[in-house]
């Protein structure tokens, strides 16, 4: 059998030597991680991940370490966060209201853990139709040939809620065509349409591409029907969509759909989450300035309407000390 010999002085310098690598360990064990669910890399969620640990990775003192890598969006993300892959993630408020009720995606399984921090940037419910239509109001829509959307698409979903309101079918079109996000622009740019919806955060590349082909508007949609949606869903807000993004668009336009919002589980440090909405909230200027999306975004909006979740501890002691909540 082989017997190891150690000096005195090798087996002192073996404890300092171990003792010089646990220091940093033990540092290491001191600082917190989080990791925030986002979407695919060229969309406005992946910047809202970005953004939000860009600036909770200045903190000075709060010892805390942001990640956010892309990921497959809202659905993915609630699923991560339950799972415990994700501490926080980018979810549509229709799908945070179905993960927490158990509703849609999440039916009979409600995820009563889950926990709102604030609402970003507005997807809203985007009516674009060309300038020689004469559409200018939801109702001028009515007897036109319109892109209500592909089945199972987000503005398919949001224009039957709005055909619905409004007592209407596919029949109080001309034409409803079904044509997916990439065929809209040049079906209304060729005259094939009079107007097409689309859900989505601005700015867009595909409205860009339309009103930049062919002279076209984006229309209000913030009628009484429309209110009456917002009052009966809970997952739906206004929006506005900033004026100058596009061609021939020059003043702000209100309409309504849902929006992106920041979420996590109860199970998370209230610390953590304090400091990460302190992050945000303290350097609001700098954060607006990260994506055009976030130009119009407001504090007391964020922390109250689009949310179906109840608020972490850690956000609602944030937001009372700012006097935006009781």
């Amino acid at each position: 059998m082989k017997r190891h010999a150690f000096s005195a002085a090798a087996f002192t310098g073996a404890i300092l030597g171990a003792a010089m690598f646990a220091s940093p360990a033990m540092a290491q064990d001191e600082e917190k991680f989080i990791t925030i669910g986002t979407g695919g890399q060229t969309g406005v969620y992946y910047v809202v991940g970005q953004s939000v640990c860009r600036l909770v990775n200045r903190l000075d003192d709060a010892n805390i370490k942001c990640n956010a890598p892309s990921t497959g969006g809202s659905v993915a993300n609630v699923n991560g966060i339950k799972s415990g892959q994700l501490d926080m993630g980018v979810v549509q408020s229709d799908v945070q209201y179905q993960a927490y009720n158990g509703t849609g995606n999440f039916e009979g399984e409600p995820f009563e853990d889950l926990r709102a921090v604030f609402r970003a940037h507005g997807e809203p419910l985007t009516i674009l139709a060309r300038a020689d239509s004469g559409i200018e109001t939801l109702d001028d829509l009515e007897g036109k040939r319109v892109n209500i959307g592909n089945p199972g698409s987000g503005q398919r979903n949001t224009m039957e809620v709005v055909m619905e309101a409004k007592g209407w079918t596919e029949d109080s079109f001309s034409l409803a065509s079904q044509l997916d996000a990439a065929e809209m622009a040049s079906a209304l740019a060729d005259n094939n349409i009079d107007a097409m919806a689309y859900v989505v955060g601005h700015p867009n590349g595909s409205i860009q591409e339309a009103t930049t082909t062919v002279d076209s508007r984006l229309i209000p949609l913030n009628g009484e029907a429309i209110q009456g949606i917002v009052d009966e869903y809970p997952y739906y807000s206004m929006s506005t969509i900033p004026g100058g993004l596009y061609k021939g668009n020059d003043e702000e336009v209100e309409t309504f759909g849902v929006a992106a919002t920041f979420v996590t589980t109860a199970e998370t440090d209230e610390e953590i989450v304090y400091q990460t909405v302190k992050a945000i909230f303290d350097n609001f200027d700098r954060f607006k300035k990260l994506h055009p999306a976030f130009a119009n975004l407001k504090p007391e909006e964020m922390v109250s309407s689009g949310l179906s979740a109840p608020l972490h501890d850690g956000a609602a002691r944030y937001y009372r000390e700012q006097g935006w909540i009781e």
